[in-house]
């Protein structure tokens, strides 16, 4: 990174030179990896294009491809408000088109696209997800619209779609819309809280038919109101978790957990965990999400560059394949790829 690149970087919480204090060797390189969830954006306070990108993905595990999820970055300036979101799947199109050249190394970035709608728009909804699908290349697999919502602790913020107390749940216009991704035969990323998974539950029983995944293992909580009460909200999560993996229509990304929410402070310490302390932290909700779901329902990812704050890609990935030590080669090709793949027909 450039100087002025890395004091950016430093702003939003991603310490570069934090990050190089630890290095460790890549556990079975040949593992094919797809990552289902990154980022790709050019914000006041941090960019994460490209270049970036690749270098995390080529610090030693074997990334094939990629899925982008929706961020915020390159909407529209002009237009209808609710086609502006199209601009981000126009903009990551042409990225994906960059790296399916093959002059960038290996990895298919953003293999997959997922985007935004606004489902509250109702049957309203399709002309936008219509645009999408057009600008998508043929790599437009669905959208997320985020509904992260509490009211404990001013320290979580609620998503950034500004959403109501319980939009998977109570808001007609909402399921309106969401019921055209179905006729459309597109997916839906989900992304709340741990206190709202009954919401999700309601929601995926209401159309069964429809390819949800959950995003984060469910967004348990560790900040403010919620810092000193982690059996507790670990136990309340996990009871939320096994009864949404009854519902055969929903798969979990397993990652996500090294965000400020989850409350587990790595980025504060001295030094970067290594995979190993990584791993430890996470495993009870790892292992609660593999044991619910099963391998060929969970998919690992990094959420990159926001877990960028608690350790390196590289660290990250060996952190997962140390969760993944006892699985056989099959569970093991759908935890790291094929689960992914299937999801997001890649």
């Amino acid at each position: 990174m450039t100087k002025n690149s890395s004091t950016v970087a430093a702003r939003s919480g991603i310490n570069e030179d934090w990050l190089a204090l630890h290095q460790e060797a890549i556990l079975e390189p040949g593992l094919a990896i797809v990552d289902p969830h990154h980022h790709l954006w050019d914000f006041p306070r941090h960019r994460y294009l490209l270049p970036d990108l690749l270098a995390d993905t080529g610090s030693g595990h074997a990334v094939v491809q990629t899925v982008f999820v929706e961020c915020t970055a390159f909407w529209r300036a002009d237009g209808p408000e609710e086609m502006k979101p199209v601009g981000e799947t126009e903009f990551v199109n042409g990225i994906a088109a960059m790296s399916a050249s093959g002059a960038y190394g290996p990895t298919r970035v953003a293999a997959g696209i997922v985007g935004f709608a606004d489902l509250t728009l109702g049957a309203r909804v399709e002309e936008v997800l219509a645009a999408h699908v057009r600008a998508g290349g043929g790599r437009f697999r669905g959208i997320r619209h985020a509904a992260g919502w509490q009211d404990k602790t001013p320290e979580v913020h609620h998503s950034h779609t500004h959403p109501p107390p319980h939009l998977y749940r109570d808001h007609p216009a909402f399921r309106e819309g969401f019921a055209v991704l179905g006729r459309m035969g597109l997916s839906f990323d989900a992304w709340l809280y741990h206190p709202q998974l009954g919401d999700l539950i309601d929601l995926a029983r209401a159309f069964p038919d429809q390819r949800i995944v959950l995003d984060h293992v469910g967004g348990p909580l560790g900040l403010g109101w919620y810092a000193d009460k982690r059996a507790e909200v670990f136990a309340a999560w996990r009871e939320r978790i096994r009864e949404l993996a009854q519902t055969q229509n929903v798969v979990v990304k397993v990652g996500g957990l090294g965000m400020r929410i989850n409350g587990f402070a790595f980025h504060k310490c001295p030094r970067p965990p290594s995979s190993q302390e990584l791993a430890e932290a996470w495993r009870p909700y790892v292992e609660t999400c593999i044991e619910a779901f099963g391998p060929a329902r969970c998919m690992f990812e990094s959420n990159f560059p926001v877990d960028k704050i608690s350790g390196s890609y590289a660290t990250y990935w060996n952190a997962f394949k140390r969760l993944a030590a006892q699985a056989s080669a099959d569970e093991k090709a759908d935890l790291f790829g094929a689960t992914a793949r299937r999801f997001y027909r890649l």
